[in-house]
């Protein structure tokens, strides 16, 4: 009987390890469990894939994810740091620096790794005009008669689809024109990128000139190709807004904009509370190609945001290898 009753016991004890290890093991697998992820992006559409992959993997690590919401970069950065948001996916190293740093920069935010990188801007025209006239510098716009060629509404004046206001690279953008000395001969047009860049479009269907504003990763060049259908202009100097950066990228061209990367910005009191999504947020590493492929899609009416979904998690199926690395990474930074 007393042998009976001692099985029995060491039967419930090592039940009860059993169990203890398996909720050991659990909160191993999933340590954000409890704890809530509020995702930031700005108003362009195309961020929204990078955004929903780290949102995936996050939910991977137990967190409960919020739906992303959109603000401005400026105002991204402050809500982030003020803990009103966890996160965005989409900060430009160099062109969001005086929002990171006006927002209490590395005392309330996070930024480490790089998420993707080798990001370029800049001002392109169509391959056609540049040959005709020879334009390969955006000085060259400085002439009256080179600038009239780039008239969509009929003022004189080279209509440059830009960038929307409160994005950050308007006022790289105003500053170049007034560095370049082209106030009088070039209007900066502002708006909707989106809808002047689909206007821009069907000009150059049309076999109209094109000036415009882009960066990579974008749709924008796979449908305007550079070196194809457009070319990107070179600037006569390195001019950014504080004066001092070299804008010259290693192939020593200079088209006005320093080589760009994109990294993950964080609250850095939840980065320092959760270890396991900090680690995360480092190691995930997309290709500017990949972003380009996706935002292409969205560009030929893939756009919904089930689409935008679907992208997301076939993507993650195509690279699950890599993605269940990023995960074992973080769940290790928690233990």
């Amino acid at each position: 009987m007393k042998k009976t009753r001692l099985l029995i016991v060491r039967a419930v004890l090592a039940l009860g390890f059993v169990a203890f290890g398996m909720a050991a093991q659990a909160a191993n697998d999933l340590p954000g469990k409890g704890v809530t992820v509020q995702p930031l992006k700005s108003s362009l559409a195309e961020e929204a894939f990078q955004t929903l992959l780290v949102m995936r993997a996050l939910e991977k690590l137990g967190y409960t994810v919020e739906p992303m919401k959109d603000l401005e970069p400026a105002t991204e950065h402050l809500a982030i740091a003020n803990g009103d948001a966890t996160f965005m996916a989409n900060h430009w190293s160099l062109l969001h620096a005086d929002f990171y740093k006006n927002s209490g920069g590395d005392a309330k935010l996070s930024r480490t790794g790089v998420y993707s990188d080798g990001a370029v801007q800049g001002y392109l025209i169509d391959r056609k005009t540049a040959e005709r006239y020879n334009i390969t510098n955006l000085a060259q716009l400085k002439d009256p008669a080179i600038a009239k060629l780039f008239d969509a509404d009929g003022d004189g004046k080279a209509d440059l689809t830009g960038c929307n206001p409160g994005w950050g690279c308007e006022l790289a953008i105003e500053n170049h024109l007034t560095a370049y000395k082209l106030r009088d001969t070039v209007t900066h047009k502002q708006g909707s990128y989106a809808a002047l860049m689909a206007d821009t479009i069907a000009r150059f269907k049309q076999d109209k000139p094109v000036l415009y504003y882009t960066w990579t990763p974008y749709w924008v060049s796979a449908v305007l190709r550079p070196g194809a259908d457009v070319v990107w202009l070179q600037v006569p100097s390195s001019s950014s807004q504080e004066g001092k950066a070299d804008t010259q990228l290693p192939n020593g061209k200079n088209y006005g904009f320093q080589a760009n990367r994109e990294q993950i910005v964080a609250n850095k009191a939840f980065v320092e509370k959760n270890p396991a999504a900090g680690k995360l947020f480092e190691v995930m590493k997309l290709p500017i190609g990949d972003i380009n492929a996706q935002n292409l899609r969205m560009s030929q009416g893939a756009n919904t945001q089930q689409d935008v979904e679907r992208h997301a998690d076939g993507w993650i199926r195509v690279h699950q290898q890599l993605f269940d690395g990023w995960i074992a990474e973080a769940r290790a930074a928690a233990r």
